[in-house]
C-alpha cells in the first residue's frame, strides 16, 4: 500500500502504528467498490529485516482463516525458515514444490500451475521479491502472484522493505547493499492489506546471534552488514 512505503520514503518509517492501521482500514473500505470483479485479493505482511516474524504471521492468519471455514493451502514457504515458523506448517495443506533443474542444481520452486489447478481461495506465496529459476514460466515470483490474482484466488505473501523498487536505493546507501531482488512500487500498492510485522532491534539482534534467522557461518557477516545495530534502527524507522 502506497501510504506504508510512503513513510519510509520519508523517513517517517514505522510512524504511529495506530495512525497506519487506521488509515489501511479506510483504504480498505474505499476499495471495497474498486476492486476488480472476480480478481484475488492480496494481503502483505510487511516487515524491516528478515527474521521480524512475516512468515510466523502469514502462517498463524492462515490457521485462523482456515478455522473459520477459508480453504487454505501454502503454495510455497523458505525451507530456511526458524523451527518454531515451520511448526505451523502442521494442519495446513502443503502443495509439493516444483524441482527446476539448473546448472546441474534441482532448485525448488513455487508451483503456480498446481496452485492454479487446486484453487484455493487463499494460497500463501512466501517471499515475493524472490527470482524465479530460469524455465518458470515468470522471471519474478510476484509475477506468479499477479497471475494468482487475475485467476481469482487470494494471496497472502511476505516482503522486507529493502525489496521496494523505489526505497531501494535509500535502504541501500545506509546499508552499503543493494539488494538485488526487488518488486515494483505499484505491486506493493496495489495490495488489498498490508500487516506490519515489527520486531524490537535488539530483539532481532538477538535472535540473529541465537541463530534463529541464519546459519552460523553468516551471522558475522550479517552483524557488520545489514543487522549492524544503528542500521536496523534506521531500517526500521
Amino acid at each position: 500500500m502506497a501510504e506504508v512505503r510512503e513513510r519510509w520514503e520519508i523517513g517517517g518509517g514505522r510512524g504511529d502504528p495506530d495512525a497506519i492501521l487506521q488509515r489501511i482500514r479506510e483504504e480498505e473500505e474505499a476499495g471495497e467498490a474498486e476492486r476488480f470483479e472476480g480478481r484475488g485479493r492480496l494481503k502483505v505482511f510487511f516487515g524491516y529485516a528478515a527474521g521480524v516474524g512475516k512468515t510466523f504471521a502469514m502462517l498463524t492468519e492462515a490457521h485462523h482463516v482456515q478455522d473459520e471455514g477459508v480453504d487454505v493451502v501454502v503454495g510455497y514457504v523458505e525451507p530456511h525458515t526458524r523451527a518454531d515458523t515451520l511448526a505451523l506448517l502442521d494442519g495446513l495443506e502443503v502443495l509439493p514444490v516444483k524441482s527446476v533443474k539448473h546448472r546441474n542444481v534441482a532448485l525448488r520452486e513455487f508451483d503456480l500451475d498446481a496452485a492454479l489447478k487446486r484453487r484455493p481461495q487463499v494460497v500463501l506465496v512466501d517471499e515475493l521479491a524472490h527470482t524465479n529459476a530460469p524455465g518458470c514460466r515468470h522471471r519474478k515470483r510476484y509475477q506468479d502472484v499477479e497471475e494468482l490474482l487475475r485467476a481469482g484466488i487470494d494471496v497472502y505473501t511476505t516482503v522486507n522493505v529493502q525489496h521496494l523498487e523505489g526505497l531501494n536505493d535509500k535502504i541501500a546507501s545506509v546499508t552499503a547493499v543493494a539488494p538485488s531482488e526487488r518488486i515494483p512500487d505499484r505491486v506493493f500498492d496495489a495490495a488489498d492489506s498490508v500487516e506490519v510485522v515489527d520486531l524490537e532491534p535488539a530483539d532481532l539482534i538477538k535472535r540473529l546471534r541465537s541463530g534463529k534467522i541464519y546459519t552460523p557461518e553468516r551471522i558475522g557477516s550479517a552483524l557488520s552488514h545489514f543487522f549492524e545495530a544503528s542500521v536496523v534502527c534506521v531500517t526500521r524507522g
